[in-house]
């Protein structure tokens, strides 16, 4: 199962953009990428293994991982179970370049 719904915050007349993130496929999960802006991952459910630049770090339930503009990254769902996070960007709109 793997779903995810997309807000884009110039639809609603707000600042941030929002992408709410379910998947229970291990090994799932962006290819390396990086935006002009701050992204923060709030993790509700599940594990995911970050890589934020040169540094990995597993994220769990209440886990907050903030990833600086400009800073390359990517993340893959670790399992068992559901991973559900809630992923914050600090645009009105989505703006992605893929590295990989």
């Amino acid at each position: 199962m793997s779903d995810s719904e997309n807000f884009e915050g110039r639809d609603v007349g707000s600042g941030v953009s929002v992408i709410r993130e379910s998947t229970d496929v291990v090994g799932s999960g962006p290819r390396l990428h990086r935006h002009p802006y701050t992204e923060t991952f709030v993790i509700i459910r599940g594990r995911a293994r970050f890589t934020v630049g040169d540094e990995q770090r597993d994220g769990g339930p209440g886990d907050v991982l903030v990833v600086p503009a400009g800073t390359p990254h990517k993340f893959a769902v670790l399992g068992p179970g559901v991973y559900e996070a809630v992923h914050i960007h600090e645009s009105d709109h989505f703006i992605t370049e893929w590295l990989e």
